[in-house]
């Protein structure tokens, strides 16, 4: 099914440091993250979302970003609906989805009714951006509510091993007009349930400043992610961790693997 995208307006203003991240980010997203294989990471995801019953092919996006986590599945006859907090972002995703895809700006704090899907879904640290367990909370409660009957619902979280990691290393990448330098600033030992914090800055050929944004993030612990889901009234089906490799494992270790893996149902009665 194609569905033409809405045009694209800024949401209300909304106390999540995301927007502002991610506006400045739009630009040299792509390029940043170019080494990401969505294809291999999404291959290994479905599976298992099959294994626990997933049978249609409506999904729900929520912090899409620039589409890369929706469009292979938009390539195979999925029905995609996708929202993403930053006007900018998805104007992008809009450009890659050419009119295939209903695409709306939304805070997914605050998820507006958007229909009925069989599989929700919330890919690459995006949950990271809710800065407490009470955002959380909202947050899945609005997938829930977007869940039709048999649905699920998956995300992903950085585990302590990411931020002790990339989040507090230097890296520099140069693209063909711009050089991209992340700054992390978190201690290789920083504690779990912490707000967790990094610095992209792009510079043009001549070394000038043209962008930078403060991506903050907060690790949320197991527990906190189960109880969030229980108040949702979702069930959690399975954990998984996984490395750079995307290879999922259990039992998920946080000192290890760089993200957690979390899929959910409603629960009976609901």
């Amino acid at each position: 099914m194609t569905t033409e995208a809405p045009e694209i307006q800024s949401p209300a203003a909304s106390p999540s440091p995301a927007l502002a991240a991610y506006q400045a980010t739009a630009p040299y997203y792509d390029e940043f993250t170019a080494d990401h294989d969505y294809e291999l990471w999404l291959g290994n995801l479905l599976p298992q979302l099959r294994r626990h019953g997933l049978a249609g092919q409506r999904l729900l996006d929520v912090g899409c970003g620039t589409g890369k986590s929706f469009l292979p599945l938009l390539e195979e006859g999925w029905q995609v609906t996708a929202v993403d907090i930053s006007p900018a972002m998805l104007a992008i995703a809009a450009e890659k989805a050419a009119g295939r895809a209903r695409l709306e700006v939304a805070d997914m704090c605050r998820l507006p009714e958007l229909g009925s899907f069989d599989l929700v879904w919330c890919l690459d640290d995006a949950i990271n951006y809710l800065l407490s367990v009470a955002e959380l909370d909202s947050a899945l409660t609005g997938f829930a509510r977007q869940l039709a009957p048999g649905g699920l619902g998956l995300f992903d979280s950085n585990t302590l091993a990411a931020y002790r990691g990339f989040w507090s290393e230097e890296h520099r990448l140069t693209t063909p007009s711009n050089e991209l330098h992340w700054q992390g600033q978190v201690s290789p030992g920083a504690p779990a349930g912490s707000e967790m914090r990094a610095r992209l800055r792009a510079l043009d050929s001549g070394g000038r400043l043209v962008a930078e944004a403060l991506h903050r993030e907060r690790h949320f612990r197991q527990e906190e992610i189960l109880a969030a889901l229980d108040a949702a009234e979702l069930e959690c089906l399975e954990i998984f961790g996984h490395g750079y490799d995307a290879v999922l494992e259990q039992p998920l270790d946080e000192q290890r693997h760089s993200k957690s893996v979390y899929i959910a149902k409603a629960k009976e009665g609901r």
